[in-house]
């Protein structure tokens, strides 16, 4: 008999999902407002990647984020933090100086913390023994709305200029709105605390091979990752693009992203999430080497390319993290998304450190060979064997 526990349960997966959705629309209006943003407010680029930083400080503590959120109802952290993301994030366009637009971005990044930490344990949950394919629904939602984020923010920019966009501040607040009666019926996955039978220390002890392969797998993938999702607009515009294509190039990424994250997941649950994690380590700096020396459509088809096989590893490594089977999910997801969101800081910050003594362009010639670090780490992770 089948029952929740290992069931596929697809309302509650596309609920919680959509909840991503909302949630990574009003997030990704930063990397195609750059341009403008250094423009308005004369920053480099290693004050936008330092930015970046400030907006991930709080993925620090996802791991004590985690231990909370493992005693509560995870179903209202889903609910109110896609309304905190469209305030702040439909802001931005107002901020005067460098340090506002720190203040809002430093606010949202708590929002985004304290959404993706409890988001994949849910999604555990509902999806019985398809983990992987319940990532990957999880990540499409996430980078769907990487893609439409940037066309919505560019329209509200030519409709009402840069700072006329909190206008886009009500439509968040109601579909926020619409989540809480959609969602307020996950009350009965919030299951009963039994003692924990292991200690933080001892967890982390067991656990600490996993992790630092999984940091220079991340930082590795990272710094290509940093140039193509927060720099890219930046880059065409200064190769003569204009904004719109920009926008739309991002978005194309981003959206051949959502379509690789859908599918990566559920192969991964039949290949084995290691072996998935190496075929997409090996392929990525292999595309994107063709991305900075073909022009034209050729360019844009390995862009796509890219998009595919670059964010796979998303719901890949979730459900790696989620297959530990741990009696403190969110405290091991929390570990988890710190490493991803705070070196992937680190990465965006060094991306522009480089660019600013060199040159943006130097640093997308030179990304293959970053990214062909991470192999050697995707040969090493698999899962632990935890007592």
């Amino acid at each position: 008999m089948t029952t929740d526990k290992n069931r596929f349960q697809w309302a509650k997966v596309l609920d919680i999902s959509g909840a991503h959705m909302l949630h990574d629309v009003y997030s990704a209006f930063f990397a195609p407002l750059v341009p403008l943003l250094m423009e308005k407010l004369g920053l480099t680029y290693f004050l936008v990647g330092s930015l970046q930083v400030i907006q991930r400080i709080a993925s620090l503590f996802n791991p004590f984020i985690g231990l909370m959120v493992d005693k509560k109802e995870l179903r209202y952290f889903i609910i109110l933090t896609p309304a905190i993301t469209a305030v702040t994030m439909s802001m931005i366009g107002m901020a005067h100086n460098y340090f506002e637009l720190a203040l809002l971005l430093f606010v949202m990044g708590w929002s985004a913390a304290f959404f993706h930490v409890p988001g994949p344990v849910l999604i555990k949950r509902v999806s019985g023994e398809r983990t992987g394919l319940g990532m990957s629904f999880y990540m499409v939602a996430g980078e769907l709305a990487r893609s439409i984020g940037p066309i919505i923010i560019v329209s509200a920019v030519s409709w009402w200029g840069l700072e006329g966009t909190y206008r886009l501040i009500p439509a968040g607040l109601i579909a926020s709105l619409i989540l809480f009666f959609r969602l307020r019926k996950l009350k009965h996955l919030e299951v009963k605390r039994k003692a924990m039978p292991i200690g933080i220390k001892q967890l982390l002890l067991e656990l600490r091979g996993f992790y630092l392969v999984l940091t220079g797998y991340t930082f590795a993938r990272g710094l290509m990752k940093a140039l193509l999702i927060t720099f890219l607009p930046t880059y065409l515009t200064s190769q003569g693009e204009t904004l719109w294509y920009a926008a739309y190039t991002l978005a194309i990424l981003q959206f051949s992203g959502a379509v690789g994250s859908f599918f990566a997941g559920g192969i991964s649950d039949k290949i084995g999430r290691r072996n998935m994690l190496i075929i997409i380590a090996l392929i990525t700096p292999v595309l994107m080497l063709f991305f900075v020396i073909t022009e034209g459509w050729v360019n844009m088809l390995v862009l796509i390319l890219i998009g595919l096989f670059m964010f796979g590893s998303g719901p890949v490594l979730l459900a790696l993290v989620q297959d530990l089977g741990s009696d403190r999910p969110s405290f091991t997801n929390g570990v988890f998304m710190t490493i991803s969101f705070a070196f992937g800081a680190l990465a965006t910050l060094l991306v522009g450190m480089m660019a600013d003594a060199y040159s943006l362009e130097s640093m997308f010639i030179v990304s293959p060979i970053f990214a062909l670090i991470a192999v050697p780490f995707a040969f090493m992770l698999k899962k632990p064997q935890t007592k």
